[in-house]
């Protein structure tokens, strides 16, 4: 796994650049991270349907070093409207996920204090 590079453009026909990614190498999963806040409807409604062939093109990326990918969307309350009840029901039934405002490090597998 270390001290691969991998040409984007040998395997996917346009750059990705998430907002972040975090690289639990004990679980040997990349974390595919895009912050969305709103206040107003708007043009993150229709980016929120764009999760599972993401993830599939991050896949495509990592599939020859050996990493599982996990893409995560941090949302702020604006998105607990019942609106948006049926565009995170589709987020979970691609295999994608959603958290409120913060990522905790226990759901990344990360220790949450020393032991």
């Amino acid at each position: 796994m270390t001290g691969k590079r991998v040409d984007w453009k040998n395997i996917i026909s346009k750059k990705l650049l998430p907002d972040d990614a975090i690289l639990v190498i004990l679980r040997k999963t990349l974390f595919i991270v895009e912050v969305k806040y709103q206040e107003v409807a708007g043009s993150v409604d229709e980016k929120l349907q764009t999760c599972d062939f993401k993830r599939k093109q991050y896949m495509k990326l990592v599939s020859g070093i050996g990493l599982k990918v996990e893409y995560v969307y941090v949302l702020n309350d604006w998105f607990k409207q019942p609106g948006y009840k049926d565009v995170l029901d589709y987020i979970h039934s691609v295999n994608c996920h959603y958290r409120f405002n913060e990522l905790p490090l226990a759901w990344l597998g990360l220790p949450t204090r020393k032991t």
